[in-house]
């Protein structure tokens, strides 16, 4: 058995594995590059370019440059918010040239004027054009000196403003997320450990998970950024942090699992190195089909066509590739030099608890396989009833703290403008030869204005309803629509009526495409429900798949992954109950069933492959299949609820963050891995397996007996988490 000799291996050389990991790592962390080497920040990869959004952005850069540079939008209004006076808008555009001529670092340029004033004129709004994108410090740098301009212009006056826009929300949210980003890490350590100590009762167990971790965590990131370059991959900038999680994720399962098998082997009597010879051959093939089924999970993701989904699929599989074999080989190797102290100081290694929750649990499931398969089952599929209700939620700027300055300049804006003011939709209009009439844009342009859900048409600098290009053959209507761009209703407008009368109301000899925020992620809206009805199925296949090879059955896969999609939908219902039904919010996170799959179906996919095996395992001692059942629960149980709470209660340290999407992210992932780890595989899984029983296994029959059927129950040693 391969994993039993690399387990002799190991266990017998310990010095020279550790030696080897030390080497490894050094050179890695020496001459690898950085992630930050191979990160890319290119939006535009993020969809491909048969997507209307992209096209247009291509017209757009095309005829009026860069169209991707930042922007900052000064919203003024009176303090007592009445109508805007002359010296009040003369005050304004001082303003407005002040920041032009001013040589602000990153400021292009500052406009305002009639077209920037809303139609009951309490509200006007000074643009700044600002060179560059994304979380540039120096674009932050520009934001706190237009502030402070504008405070100084607007001194001694009944004017007041708030600088809203997206780089203003990242410098107004970044200290929320970094305040978040240090709760949730000091949390998830602080848990790791505690709930360890709580399980093991000694710090050097608590702690060896901390330290693998902390290895593979130095060494993947280089290994993967010197794949990305040899292999021309992308990588995405949030996949370190996610990395981190997974690593974690796994990391903390897998040693789990070792050591709890560790453990009984040494309560049956086994000497510490044949105990850990046993448990590596035991729970190696487990954490080797894992990390497989993750694998093949997170590679999945390369089917993508939303390029901020494809990045994480190398880099993810790469780390728990890693992970994994840290798991089979340091581990074992520092185990096998501390012994029985890995344990210290605890002694309930040396005894075997009686009567034990798993004990009475695995002794009910076998008895009354029925009843557990209708009630687990039943659970899980009550709260899949509350996808129902699912809706997904765009509104990135609804996520984000409401107490902060560029929130206040949306408000301020709202009273004045439809809401879509701060991020139009713009319609590209391009000649198929020649140029294109003015009048004729500005009827198109009437035609547009009249769609339902468009507010307004924002005029050009010259007046007109058209911005044209210096050849006059392309021009750019801006639109504003009466709702959020990121609202639902706003991307069904845009996806539907509003391209349909712009692509047949368009002038003759011309096409149109609309671009925009709203656009993009009417597009992104798209991608992402084609990303999940493609990839959730061949991830689900191919990990059968794995199963049937490891199991050598077709039956048991079929009802494993059934289980899994099950679980999904579940975790889903339970989130949109708590965050759209009692805290009433629009939707959940567009990302959020995309994260799910990645934490809960791949990692919580762990906690199936762990009990089949062990179900598998007890069945070819010889035990009928509710023996098998019974005692699947009582020795497999205590190791998968251990891993399961650490992982859950890791991921639920989410909800002190703060931030929505982080509170929504921390609550499904804990509550999807708790239904994994103790509603599917601890109650599910073996009831039904016990309910099947021979032809759970067909047609290889994995369950046939090759030993001496063992001691009953009562006399065989049990694992618990004492």
């Amino acid at each position: 058995m391969m994993f039993e000799r690399l387990g002799r291996l190991v266990v017998h050389n310990p010095w020279k594995v550790i030696a080897g990991w030390l080497l490894i790592t050094v050179a890695i962390v020496a001459f690898a590059p950085t992630l930050a080497d191979v990160t890319t920040r290119d939006q535009a990869n993020f969809l491909p370019a048969d997507y209307e959004s992209v096209q247009a952005g291509e017209l757009a850069e095309q005829s009026f440059g860069r169209t991707d540079q930042a922007s900052a939008t000064i919203v003024v209004k009176r303090q007592d918010s009445e109508a805007l006076s002359e010296g009040d808008r003369t005050a304004i555009g001082a303003l407005a040239k002040d920041l032009t001529d001013a040589g602000i670092d990153r400021v292009t340029a500052a406009m305002t004027g009639d077209q920037l004033l809303s139609p009951d004129k309490n509200v006007q709004l000074v643009s700044v054009g600002l060179e560059g994108m994304g979380d540039d410090p120096k674009l932050v740098d520009a934001i706190e000196e237009i502030r402070e301009r504008a405070t100084d212009g607007f001194d001694g006056t009944d004017l007041e403003y708030a600088v809203t826009g997206d780089v203003a929300m990242f410098a107004d949210n970044a200290d929320a997320f970094d305040t978040a980003l240090v709760i949730v890490g000091a949390a998830t350590i602080v848990l790791i450990i505690g709930l360890l100590l709580l399980i093991y009762r000694s710090p050097v167990a608590a702690l060896l998970p901390i330290v693998t971790v902390g290895v593979v965590s130095a060494i993947a990131p280089g290994v993967v950024a010197w794949l990305a370059q040899a292999f021309d991959f992308q990588v995405d900038q949030s996949v370190q942090i996610v990395m981190t999680i997974v690593l974690y994720g796994v990391g903390t399962d897998y040693i789990v699992f070792l050591l709890f098998r560790y453990r009984e082997r040494l309560r049956a009597g086994d000497d510490p190195k044949t105990a850990l010879v046993a448990a590596v051959a035991r729970v190696g093939e487990v954490i080797a089909s894992a990390a497989a089924a993750i694998v093949i999970a997170f590679m999945a993701l390369l089917l993508a066509v939303f390029g901020a989904f494809t990045s994480f699929g190398p880099g993810l599989s790469i780390a728990v590739v890693l992970m994994a074999f840290a798991s089979v080989t340091l581990v074992p190797a520092v185990v096998s030099l501390v012994g029985t102290k890995v344990f210290w100081p605890s002694k309930s290694w040396q005894r075997t608890p009686k009567g034990t929750v798993f004990q009475r649990l695995g002794t009910f499931t076998g008895r009354r396989p029925g009843v557990v398969a209708v009630a687990s089952g039943g659970v899980m599929v009550a709260l899949a009833l509350g996808m129902f209700g699912f809706d997904t939620d765009y509104d990135q700027t609804g996520q984000l703290p409401s107490d902060t300055e560029s929130a206040r300049g949306l408000e301020y804006m709202e009273t004045g403008f439809p809401s879509g003011a701060l991020n139009p939709t713009s319609v590209y209009v391009k000649a198929n030869s020649g140029t294109l009439d003015e009048q004729e844009l500005a009827a198109y342009a009437k035609k547009l204005d009249d769609v339902p859900g468009v507010g307004g048409v924002m005029p050009s600098p010259t007046g007109q309803p058209a911005t044209l290009n210096e050849e006059r053959n392309i021009a750019k209507i801006d639109l504003l629509l009466d709702t959020s761009p990121y609202a639902n209703e706003s991307l069904d407008l845009v996806d539907g009526q509003l391209r349909d009368v712009a692509h047949a109301q368009a002038p003759d000899g011309s096409e149109a495409k609309v671009g925009g925020l709203t656009s993009a992620f009417a597009d992104i809206r798209d991608a992402n429900t084609r990303d999940l009805w493609v990839i959730f199925p061949v991830a689900g296949v191919l990990i059968a798949l794995v199963l049937g090879l490891m199991l050598r059955s077709i039956v048991a896969p079929l009802y494993l992954m059934l289980a899994v999609v099950v679980g999904f939908f579940s975790t889903m219902g339970a989130t949109v109950l708590v965050f759209q039904g009692i805290g009433d919010r629009p939707g959940v996170s567009f990302m959020l069933p995309m994260l799910v799959y990645l934490f809960v179906v791949a990692i919580g996919t762990d906690y199936n492959i762990l009990m089949i095996a062990r179900l598998r395992e007890e069945a070819k001692l010889g035990n009928d299949p509710r023996t098998a059942a019974d005692l699947a629960v009582e020795h497999g149980g205590p190791s998968v609820g251990a891993a399961g709470v650490i992982l859950a209660g890791t991921f639920a340290s989410m909800l002190l963050a703060g931030v929505s999407f982080l509170m929504e992210m921390g609550f499904a992932v804990s509550v999807g891995i708790l239904i994994a780890a103790f509603v599917m595989s601890m109650f599910l899984v073996p009831s039904l397996t016990a309910l099947l029983g021979h032809a759970a296994w067909w047609p290889g029959h994995g369950d046939r007996a090759q030993a001496p059927p063992p001691p009953s129950a009562s006399e065989r040693d049990p694992v618990s988490v004492g």
